[in-house]
């Protein structure tokens, strides 16, 4: 296994994923931002070290993941903008 920047990039996108479905699991209030802010970065880390060590399932994968995120980002910052001030 080639343990280069590219592989640290994709660890670091893993560690988000994974620190992301912690935080949505303990969390008593969930920040949709945050939680989506955390998922589309890691995602976008992952698809960087898939330019170096291309799997075609897991680029897929990622693209989705990211889109997603993405969406629920952009809906999430809609919400809180809607949301009146305290």
């Amino acid at each position: 296994m080639m343990f280069d920047w590219a592989t640290i990039v994709g660890l670091i996108g893993s560690a988000l994923f994974v620190g992301g479905f912690a935080y949505a699991n303990a969390a008593a209030q969930l920040d949709k931002v945050l939680f989506n802010l955390i998922n589309l970065v890691g995602a976008i880390l992952l698809l960087v070290s898939l330019s170096v060590h291309f799997n075609l399932a897991a680029f897929v994968l990622e693209v989705c993941w990211g889109l997603i995120a993405l969406a629920g980002l952009v809906k999430a910052l809609g919400e809180r903008r809607r949301e009146p001030a305290p």
